[in-house]
């Protein structure tokens, strides 16, 4: 990138009348230098079966083309024309609930030959018409592309060929590891296979999970090979990954293995949703910045990212600022937002752009005016800002399905967490202490450049990755794992020996038996003055074997047994959590391993978020967020510099203030 991209998505097609200049007239005043089309209206592209028109994609084109604005083109895949449903009802995706009904987007198949077929047609007709202009900068493949929970008789029919190559034809292989003796699950011939849908068995439904994650893989694969081949050498190749969805963006997507899905991709993009106004933490900016950042370790897009969004979200004064810094602090090269005005029809009608329905100039535009106006100014000194974190955290979609499967928590209810509960407990308490993160996969091959490595509820993990930690450690890395990791193997089979399964060798620790927490506190220097001490959730019943006891259980059935413990093994150390706890017992535990790898942190707490990296200049930038509507003072630690936005110089030690909602980014000379 040669220059930071602030712009919106823009749905000619969607507009209730033509006024197609008058927006291009109020981008160019409000700073916007990009827009995303085309990947919304298939059914507007191919009316009907083989009649093309993109009259919508090529004005608008036109139009940006004149005014110097550029354009990343979208294949228009995830959501099906009529024509085609009608004459291929079963393109529709087979769930566990059944078959689809036409109306929502992204319900079909994606791995049904008539769909392949008409969508790669209309992808090449579509690369035809925009590869070659001038204004096209990049393409975007489909749309948070996920499997729609496909699980028709042709995906089944894939699945038994993937167990085949997996287990080399070997029945009994593949019953032994799925436990398939069970409730007389076994399966003695491969022409008997049952239907997935109706699993009781966690193991087999979380291969099945598995297997659907790859199907995107493969299908994102396809779409960028076929626009490879018409896309310039200057033209990037990306997707607009999401997360799961908790009414906002929270967690690890649970329908795509992000790491596998980027692989075909020349950069990392992203949708990232979030509530504002006295909910706005930048805590899910900076969760999916890190994460998608992490992918490539390489700069990557915000394609997506709400204006107003919900009714509830119209952002308050500088908020809309404050995110947009934030996106560039994580490292994004771009703040796109979804999208440029509000629809006056249909789902997403109370889903606001920009601009609202009347298309005047609002407050929240009026922001993006100054925001397009610094980026336009000061974007030299941003684009292509470099990260480099001494933490990270290991993620697993692996351990995220079997927990789908195997709730953490009391069985027969009461309280319990997901595995992305435990993941955001975990980054978000580094969050509010200013600890930056990047992220790890069990695919990841550079455990070793991290001073310490944070492992929540690694539940299915196979023993090269198990091994892997222990070598970390022992080699000098520092580890924190929390309970539910090390249980079973990579199939979702619970080790049959002591737990936690080959890391109670790093952690120093092991455990016979765990429980659902009932009137549960914590005792121990660790907890001291903890405001919040409680157990909760989960236990596990922690039984020392060399590690240093952290925090015990205070309560008469379980007081014999460690609750939190710290291990020195080789050159390195390891934690472990026991126990859900409240964010203070867990930051006390953090900042302790904090100590033990040596990683600095800024004296700095939430609501003042501190984030940093390294520009093109070859210059340390660090950006000052103040999330909260009061003015809040920060301490300069690093040497003299200036404030890239206002100009002043800014001292060695000198005091900072951050006005309300606001945020100061100094560059140090």
């Amino acid at each position: 990138m040669k220059e930071l991209l602030f712009g919106a998505a823009y749905y000619d097609e969607y507009m209730p009348c033509e006024r197609l200049m008058q927006d291009v007239a109020m981008m160019k005043k409000a700073g916007i230098n990009v827009v995303r089309i085309a990947e919304s209206t298939w059914s507007t592209c191919e009316p009907q079966e083989g009649v093309f028109d993109f009259s919508h994609v090529e004005r608008v084109m036109d139009a940006m083309e004149e005014a110097g604005i550029y354009v990343i083109i979208g294949t228009p895949t995830y959501a099906v024309p009529t024509w085609m449903v009608k004459s291929y009802p079963d393109v529709l995706a087979t769930t566990v609930n059944g078959r689809g009904i036409y109306g929502p987007r992204q319900i079909m198949d994606i791995t049904h030959s008539a769909y392949r077929f008409y969508a790669e047609r209309v992808i090449r007709k579509l690369m035809e018409c925009t590869a070659h202009r001038k204004c096209v900068i990049g393409f975007q493949l489909d749309n948070e592309t996920k499997y729609y929970g496909t699980a028709g008789k042709n995906v089944q029919e894939k699945f038994v060929k993937y167990l085949r190559k997996k287990f080399n034809d070997d029945l009994d292989a593949m019953n032994q590891a799925f436990g398939f003796d069970y409730w007389s699950n076994r399966i003695n011939a491969w022409e008997d296979f049952p239907d997935v849908r109706g699993t009781i068995n966690g193991s087999f439904g979380a291969e099945f999970e598995k297997f659907q994650r790859t199907l995107v893989d493969e299908f994102l694969s396809w779409q960028a090979d076929i626009v490879r081949e018409y896309a310039r050498e200057d033209q990037f190749i990306t997707h607009n990954f999401d997360f799961e969805w908790h009414g906002y963006s929270y967690g690890v997507q649970p329908d795509v293995n992000h790491y596998h899905a980027a692989k075909p991709l020349s950069i990392a993009g992203v949708d990232i949703y979030h509530p504002s106004q006295e909910d706005l933490t930048g805590a899910e900016i900076a969760f999916g910045g890190d994460l998608v950042r992490s992918l490539k370790q390489d700069n990557y897009l915000v394609l997506e990212t709400e204006a107003q969004g919900f009714p509830e979200w119209t952002p308050y004064k500088g908020q809309l600022r404050l995110q947009a810094y934030s996106h560039i602090a994580s490292g994004a090269n771009s703040v796109m937002y979804w999208h440029w005005h509000s629809i006056h029809n249909s789902f997403e009608t109370y889903w606001k752009g920009l601009l609202s329905h009347d298309f005047e100039e609002n407050a929240t535009y009026q922001e993006a005016c100054i925001i397009g106006k610094e980026f336009a100014e000061k974007g030299s000194h941003l684009v292509n800002m470099k990260k480099k974190n001494d933490v990270a955290i290991l993620v697993s979609n692996e351990a995220l399905t079997a927990l789908k499967w195997f709730k953490i928590g009391a069985m027969t209810g009461g309280d319990t967490a997901s595995y992305n509960d435990v993941v955001r407990w975990i980054y978000d308490t580094l969050y509010n202490m200013n600890v930056e993160c990047d992220f790890l996969w069990p695919e990841s091959e550079n455990f070793e450049q991290y001073k310490m490595i944070v492992v929540p509820a690694l539940y299915a993990a196979p023993d090269a990755l198990l091994e892997r930690l222990n070598r970390y450690v022992e080699n000098g890395g520092n580890l924190v794992a929390t309970f539910k990791s090390a249980f079973t193997n990579e199939n979702v089979k619970v080790s049959h020996d002591v737990q936690p399964h080959i890391i109670n060798k790093c952690l120093g620790v092991k455990y016979h038996q765990f429980t659902a927490p009932k009137n549960v506190e914590l005792c121990g220097e660790t907890v001291k003055n903890a405001e919040d001490k409680r157990a909760k959730v989960f236990m596990e019943l922690l039984i020392p074997e060399g590690a240093e006891v952290l925090a015990a259980y205070d309560h008469y059935a379980w007081s014999k047994y460690a609750a939190i413990t710290k291990n020195r093994f080789g050159k390195g150390c390891a934690f472990y959590v026991g126990c859900m706890t409240g964010k203070e017992v867990l930051e006390k535990v953090l900042a302790d391993a904090l100590s033990e790898a040596g990683v600095e942190r800024p004296e700095e707490r939430f609501p003042v978020v501190v984030r940093k990296g390294q520009n093109e200049l070859g210059k340390e930038v660090r950006f000052y967020l103040n999330y909260s509507g009061k003015e809040q003072t920060a301490v300069n630690d690093g040497g003299a510099g200036h404030d890239l936005i206002s100009g002043d110089k800014v001292q060695a030690g000198e005091t900072i203030h951050i006005g309300a909602w606001d945020v100061r980014v100094i560059e140090f000379d």
